[in-house]
């Protein structure tokens, strides 16, 4: 998280943590950088696999 938001500054990060102890992460862009969001979603749901 730090690093992206370092190197991707239009990415805004929030760290939420549930009542079933799990940790949530919501991350937002706005609509210019909706194509990077979905690309970092598609390479998350593969698992990291290209």
């Amino acid at each position: 998280m730090e690093r992206e938001a370092g190197c991707c500054s239009f990415f805004t990060f929030t760290v939420s943590l549930g009542e079933d102890g799990l940790v949530g992460l919501d991350i937002v862009v706005d609509r210019e950088h909706a194509a990077v969001l979905e690309a970092l979603a598609a390479r998350t749901a593969a698992g990291g696999r290209s």
